[in-house]
């Protein structure tokens, strides 16, 4: 699908982007590869371990239109992952986190539809699902953003689509990095939000691979939700040092007990395939599309109504030894 392909990952230097790419140079033999993103020093820092000749790093910002427009030029595939993502940070400073998140998915969106891209998936998170918080809520406007494009694409074969999924094993600001960096500095207990807590989770490389095969599965306009497992954090903390207390510190600002990817609200749209959900758009679009049918041939079934997908009521839970097993893998993915 990609071998022959021009591809661009928005946020690219990020832990996503930084395995997407990796797994892309490894699976495919792409035209060219696009990272754009605004931090020159992870540019440099990757560009020296990813340096093959379909390699190409940008300097940019998703809130400048005219530099995306450049990049995205001749690009095929795009794949959207920059965004401010810390709850507490987004909380103190939200003209910031919507400038990046809302503004800046539209501007993603100009950009691909001025240069006629092929396909485009915007990463999303379970925060944009009923949210709480300011980044849940400007991703659920990021959302709205991606799938709206769909009826605006005119006669061009455009498809614009939404991936929503957990908190990511490893990746930066993850749990599993803090409490290991606590551990390091010989800290004497966890600090636990809440006893109760639940999250989803999934590894870098299996969110990498759910956003590959959307690629193949896509009509435009659906959120695809893969069907991860869940965790109390009380039992990782207990899984990463068994032997140090856990300390309850109350819940962060715009924090949520339990995750929602797919809310009981929009169990009339929520269509469920044997490994992931697809909640269609609510909204119509110039073009029919089929979304029990996915572009594979794969077929969905329409959920119950009332139906919720959250990390409390999840049937797939992830065990302690499941946890540092995965932990390992990711470790040896990122070598």
């Amino acid at each position: 699908m990609l071998n022959g392909k021009s591809i661009l990952i928005t946020g690219g230097t990020g832990s996503f982007g930084k395995q997407f790419v990796k797994t892309l140079l490894e699976r495919y033999t792409p035209s060219r590869v696009v990272v754009y993103s605004r931090d020159e020093l992870k540019q440099y820092e990757m560009a020296q371990h990813f340096n093959a000749k379909c390699m190409r790093y940008f300097i940019g910002d998703v809130r400048d239109l005219k530099r995306l427009e450049k990049a995205v030029n001749g690009v095929d595939y795009v794949v959207h992952a920059a965004a401010l993502k810390h709850v507490p940070i987004a909380e103190y400073n939200p003209m910031e986190c919507i400038k990046t998140n809302i503004m800046g998915a539209q501007n993603v969106i100009d950009a691909c539809l001025s240069n006629k891209v092929h396909k485009v998936i915007a990463l999303s998170t379970d925060k944009a699902a009923s949210p709480l918080n300011l980044y849940g809520a400007s991703k659920l406007a990021s959302d709205k953003l991606f799938v709206a494009a769909n009826n605006v694409t005119g006669e061009d074969d455009i498809q614009f689509s939404v991936v929503r999924y957990g908190n990511v094993l490893g990746s930066r600001g993850s749990v599993v990095p803090f409490f290991k960096k606590l551990i390091e500095q010989g800290a004497k207990e966890i600090p636990i939000t809440h006893e109760d807590m639940t999250r989803f989770w999934i590894t870098l490389q299996e969110g990498v691979d759910f956003v590959l095969k959307s690629f193949e599965r896509m009509h435009g306009g659906e959120t695809f939700v893969p069907k991860i497992p869940s965790m109390k954090i009380t039992d990782m903390a207990t899984a990463i040092a068994p032997d140090l207390p856990q300390k309850i510190v109350g819940i962060r600002p715009g924090e949520k007990m339990h995750e929602v990817m797919c809310p009981e609200d929009d169990s009339y749209l929520t269509l469920e395939f044997h490994d992931h959900f697809v909640i269609r758009p609510t909204i119509q679009f110039s073009r029919q599309r089929d979304y029990i049918e996915n572009a594979l041939g794969e077929r969905g079934s329409t959920v119950s109504q009332g139906f919720e997908y959250n990390s409390h009521n999840n049937s797939h839970w992830l065990s302690r030894e499941e946890l540092l097993e995965k932990i390992v893998q990711t470790a040896k993915q990122e070598q």
